[in-house]
């Protein structure tokens, strides 16, 4: 199988179900030679798509480390054609060094190997320990949970969860947690049941909780416009960013990045070394791309997927701060130093 042909690379059957990838292989318009970065390896499935083409080279990153094991099989199938790197996607430049490449791939949020896994925290399916990181390093949800202030937690579950009962959440939380640490995942389920109510045909209570402290925990959306800034720098003239979504403030940051990056800012007097300066990206997806009912049947992770596409120019990359991009939240470490 180690020949470096499309049919050996192609191989292999993955739990987690890349969405969209056929729309996401023809934008990033891969072409022999090429070089990709897969930012969101996971189980690996849009790098076998883009492997397909013969010459094409991968660079792979997750800071999830089970992930990056699992796919040594593919990198001796890719026979030096992929490249994994342990690591956040936010340090793209520093992984890649000094090299352009043709093509970036982001497929954000959690996996479906890391919710099917109990002692990894997602999912209040399974109970397990209070965890949600996706790499092994700094505070998890537990830490957050036990330290966050009131306002800090209404905050993070309203902003990230979009939440309508956080108040109502966060104060039943700092109440329990004084009877006794919330450390398992079933625990802190049934602490918002008791307080958000499930109706007939609805998602699970706790649903909207869960996502918000798993985006926090994991700096998500800080990693996500950290993330598109270096895609930028790194891309060549004609290279293509493809991004896949499945929550509205994702979506949100990637569209309005590629829009203000795809028009000149306003002229202004106290920047005047970026009055005028021209755009970096031509967008390519005027309006999201979305699953059609055929995938959604077989996969329905695809349901919320947005899929948006944008071709760099040949302008140099622009220094404007990210910070315009993301909900005002306490930081994750202000948040876990808070409270003993």
């Amino acid at each position: 199988m180690a020949g470096g042909g499309s049919e050996a690379v192609a191989g292999g059957l993955a739990r987690h179900i890349p969405v969209l990838a056929g729309r996401v292989i023809e934008w990033l318009a891969v072409r022999d030679g090429g070089l990709y970065i897969d930012a969101t390896f996971g189980a690996g499935g849009y790098s076998r798509a883009i492997l397909r083409t013969r010459g094409a080279r991968v660079i792979g990153i997750d800071r999830d480390q089970s992930a990056i094991a699992r796919g040594a099989d593919l990198v001796a199938q890719a026979a030096g054609r992929l490249e994994l790197v342990e690591d956040r996607f936010s340090d793209l430049q520093t992984i890649v060094g000094s090299e352009f490449v043709d093509g970036v791939v982001f497929d954000l949020g959690v996996s479906s190997m890391q919710l099917d896994e109990a002692d990894r925290g997602f999912s209040f399916r399974l109970d397990g320990p209070l965890d949600m990181r996706m790499g092994h390093q700094g505070p998890s949800a537990a830490d957050v949970v036990a330290r966050a202030a009131e306002p800090q937690l209404r905050a993070i579950i309203d902003t990230l969860g979009e939440e309508r009962h956080a108040r109502a959440v966060a104060r039943a939380i700092v109440k329990a947690r004084e009877q006794r640490p919330i450390s398992t995942t079933r625990a802190l389920a049934d602490i918002v049941a008791r307080v958000v109510h499930m109706r007939d045909n609805t998602i699970h209570p706790a649903t909207r909780t869960f996502q918000a402290l798993r985006i926090f925990v994991n700096e998500e959306l800080v990693e996500l416009a950290n993330g598109l800034a270096a895609a930028e720098r790194l891309l060549k003239p004609g290279g293509r960013l493809v991004a896949v979504s499945f929550h509205s403030l994702e979506d949100r940051i990637v569209k309005n990045f590629l829009s203000e990056r795809a028009r000149p800012p306003a002229l202004s007097r106290h920047l005047p070394e970026v009055a005028g300066a021209p755009p970096t990206f031509h967008v390519l997806t005027r309006r999201p791309e979305t699953a059609d009912e055929t995938e959604v049947a077989a996969n329905p992770r695809a349901r919320s997927a947005k899929l948006r596409a944008a071709e760099r120019t040949d302008a140099l990359a622009r220094r404007a701060a990210i910070e315009a991009l993301l909900p005002r939240l306490p930081t994750l470490a202000e948040v876990t130093r808070g409270r003993a």
